[in-house]
């Protein structure tokens, strides 16, 4: 970066570090005990999927990354496209289980990563809920390096006042991204 960078507003970008996700178990301890929000068992990652046969091949490498007792021949995660065009890539495991499902949310990460797709990784989210309320989401921004609560209440509707609250729970636990506008909707995302 020069002084015209500087001048002009511009900021290196953060580099993303895929290892964050592994202090998300540490976080639910702490918002299971100040809120009573529990892991759902499910986790996504956003990405910008290429055309072409070099993505569809990650498809495979991922299933046998993820392998589990599942029927031969049954995908390990779901697939699925939003509106906007973007791939969820979803896993779903036992809500106990959130070390693996982060251990398998991670290996997705670094696959796409060291395949070249990194500048298309957008989000990776695991969702949360305490019984009542709807699910909350908590998302991590790979272009921004830090982590943000999302707490959608209905179509295109979401609870601020309930985001600011999950941050101040587990600002000691996860990098909190402090910019909130970039605290972007993540309208029908899996497990929301």
């Amino acid at each position: 970066m020069g002084l015209l960078d500087t001048f002009l507003g511009r900021s290196k970008p953060v580099k993303p570090d895929l290892d964050d996700l592994f202090a998300l178990p540490s976080a639910a301890v702490t918002l299971q005990a100040a809120a009573d929000l529990k892991p759902t068992g499910v986790g996504s990652v956003c990405v910008k999927a290429a055309e072409g046969g070099a993505f569809a091949g990650l498809r495979d490498e991922i299933d046998q990354l993820l392998a589990v007792d599942a029927p031969d021949g049954a995908r390990k995660y779901e697939e699925t496209t939003d509106s906007f065009g973007f791939t969820w890539l979803t896993r779903r495991t036992s809500p106990d289980d959130l070390s693996g499902l982060v251990t398998d949310l991670h290996a997705i990460n670094s696959t796409l990563d060291e395949a070249g797709f990194g500048p298309a990784l957008l989000c990776t989210l695991v969702a949360f809920i305490d019984g009542e309320k709807p699910a909350i989401g908590l998302i991590y921004l790979y272009k921004r390096g830090a982590w943000y609560p999302f707490a959608p209440t209905g179509k295109d509707k979401r609870d601020n006042a309930r985001e600011l609250q999950v941050r101040a729970q587990i600002g000691d636990d996860l990098k909190i991204e402090s910019d909130l506008s970039r605290w972007f909707p993540v309208w029908g995302a899996p497990g929301l």
